[in-house]
């Protein structure tokens, strides 16, 4: 499918627990985490800090990335957030005021 399609990760605090998912709508699902809307893992964690994403025009790439991130080491996940979130700024409020 075509259309625009978001890998991100949750932080609970800066080098805390991560958590790695997959959007069709990455402002509203942002929001969710932010409001403990999702029960489960980022719920029971208070995982809600949205420190890096990346997009892609198809769903199928966006999932191979997700796979690929969540197999990786720990230590490489913390160096790619740091690489364009040196200072872990959660991105939610920016997201929600772009609208």
């Amino acid at each position: 499918m075509i259309g625009k399609y978001y890998i991100y990760i949750l932080a609970s605090k800066r080098n805390g627990t991560l958590y790695i998912g997959v959007t069709n709508n990455l402002a509203r699902r942002a929001q969710e985490h932010k409001m403990k809307l999702i029960e489960g893992f980022t719920k029971k964690y208070d995982i809600d800090k949205l420190v890096y994403f990346e997009e892609y025009a198809n769903v199928n790439e966006a999932l191979v990335r997700e796979k690929q991130l969540k197999r990786w080491k720990r230590q490489w996940k913390l160096e790619l957030i740091e690489k364009l979130n040196p200072n872990w700024d959660d991105w939610t409020g920016s997201l929600l005021s772009q609208g």
